[in-house]
């Protein structure tokens, strides 16, 4: 599932293409037909994510939802317009370059009191300029859950997947099972800060590269040749293989349907069936 990050990525993108100006919409496949048939032809007024979520703005009770799920995909090309391919739930035309919306959980028209209790459900946003980490640390001070439960929890933080839960835990030294009201202030501030900077750089990028130069086996002087394959990423997906930090094996366990992975030896910490 895309995460936070790819989804301001993609408002941003869609902005700078398609807002100010009158746009094309259409549904070839035919599922979002009603709601195309509202908003084309209209001006796009904005467009801005929050969490995993996406919003098309074009005006009064007028906004596309879209949330693209385990699968969707929101591709951006440039003009002249090929044939749909596939299954095309939405298609979008500018003045330069049209977007193809497969596989979304969600492509949806919605009104203002729709949108604004959307928001309302979701937690603070750390690419957003309007997040209050204040709610989420009252939040976290107030849970005996696991600190790994609230990141991944929508209504508290938003945009957070799998691969940021385990590579901020393990940038700032948290275990996965430490009872979230267990933090400090200085610990929370630190988890947060994290994060941004993480989200921050994963627009940027458009990926996701969560090790400091001082770890990256592809910049030691010789190559780890042996290890550029986990430069990348600290903990995620590298069960079992040495620690880039301490070289304790990284551990796994399945929480709540979702695989956590983690350092022992760089985030020592309850380990709660």
């Amino acid at each position: 599932m895309p995460e936070g990050h790819t989804v301001h990525r993609l408002a941003r993108l869609q902005r700078s293409r398609y807002a100010g100006r009158p746009v094309a919409v259409s549904s070839p496949q035919s599922r979002f037909t009603t709601g195309a048939d509202v908003v084309d032809g209209r001006v796009l007024v904005d467009v801005e994510a929050h969490g995993k979520h996406l919003f098309q703005y074009y005006g009064p009770d007028t906004t596309v939802h879209v949330h693209l799920g385990l699968w969707g995909r929101f591709g951006n090309r440039r003009l002249p317009e090929l044939p749909p391919r596939g299954q095309v739930r939405m298609r979008i035309v500018g003045e330069t370059h049209y977007a193809d919306l497969r596989g979304p959980a969600a492509c949806e028209l919605l009104d203002d009191v729709a949108v604004k209790a959307l928001h309302a459900r979701l937690g603070e946003d750390p690419l957003r300029t309007d997040a209050d980490p204040e709610r989420v640390r009252e939040r976290f001070a107030r849970s005996r859950a696991p600190v790994a439960a609230l990141l991944m929890d929508q209504s508290v933080i938003a945009g957070i997947g799998n691969v940021f839960r385990a590579e901020t835990l393990f940038r700032t030294g948290i275990a996965p099972m430490t009872p979230a009201r267990d933090l400090d202030r200085d610990t929370f501030d630190a988890l947060w800060a994290d994060l941004s900077e993480m989200l921050r750089d994963g627009e940027r990028r458009g990926r996701i590269e969560t090790l400091r130069p001082e770890h990256d086996p592809a910049r030691l002087e010789p190559p780890d040749r042996g290890s550029v394959c986990a430069s990348v990423v600290y903990a995620y997906r590298r069960t079992g293989a040495p620690c880039l930090v301490c070289g304790t094996p990284i551990a796994h366990r399945e929480f709540r349907a979702r695989n956590l992975f983690w350092c022992p030896g760089c985030q020592p910490g309850p380990d709660r069936n």
